[in-house]
């Protein structure tokens, strides 16, 4: 009990974090028209901030499922790593279905306290550990999505554009401070642009152009900027 209570303190701040921003994931969703109570599930089931943005974004162009799944799989890529990470630190007693159940709740944040631990990472201290964060997502996203309900129709359509001003409250800082960044930001930018404006890509699907540009932009930052291995003397 000691362990799991100590895993609760850890996540506590991660859950504080997550509760504003899944709370403007589940404004998105209600003020997009979708059906209350979806934000909230996909919430439940998936607990990825980007991702479920992204998704959200192409649910509503009307992408198909291969889209959306292909889209997914290249965002939440990253947890793969994380989690191969983490499993020299865990305790090797752990059967399948522990690590799957707390592989659910690895995200940027926890992957990150988790990974500074000194201590092996048993599973009642990632139980408690992740609980917290998954609670505070999922709450998060429930008031939202129910607050917008009852908000005034004007108040609910200006909050039509929180997912839009979310991207740039994350891309514009870090552009400023990051070269690499502003290079990939305004690559992705120009082949969406391409995208909206030649007519020779009115065929072609939003999803998929979301997807060429998202890829376009990555190839080039990791073509225009590699990660430079350092080197050890022997």
């Amino acid at each position: 009990m000691n362990e799991f209570i100590g895993g609760c303190k850890k996540g506590m701040p991660i859950a504080l974090g997550y509760f504003p921003v899944a709370f403007s994931f589940g404004v998105l969703v209600a003020s997009s028209g979708l059906p209350l109570g979806l934000a909230t599930l996909i919430s439940l089931t998936n607990l990825t901030s980007s991702g479920q943005f992204a998704g959200i974004s192409l649910i509503l162009a009307n992408a198909s499922y291969l889209e959306i799944a292909a889209t997914l799989l290249m965002i939440n890529a990253r947890y793969f790593l994380m989690s191969l990470s983490l499993s020299q630190k865990i305790d090797q007693n752990m059967n399948t279905l522990q690590r799957m159940i707390i592989s659910f709740g690895i995200t940027d944040e926890t992957f990150g306290i988790a990974s500074i631990q000194q201590e092996t990472l048993t599973f009642r201290f990632m139980l408690g550990f992740i609980l917290l964060p998954i609670i505070g997502w999922t709450s998060g996203t429930l008031v939202g999505e129910t607050l917008m309900n009852v908000l005034p129709p004007v108040l609910q359509s200006a909050m039509g554009i929180a997912l839009y001003g979310m991207f740039l409250a994350i891309i514009i800082p870090a552009s400023g401070k990051s070269r690499a960044i502003l290079e990939v930001v305004m690559i992705s930018a120009f082949v969406s642009i391409i995208f909206y404006y030649v007519s020779f890509f009115d065929d072609m699907s939003s999803g998929l152009k979301l997807i060429l540009a998202t890829m376009t932009g990555a190839v080039y930052g990791a073509w225009r900027y590699p990660l430079k291995e350092e080197c050890r003397d022997e």
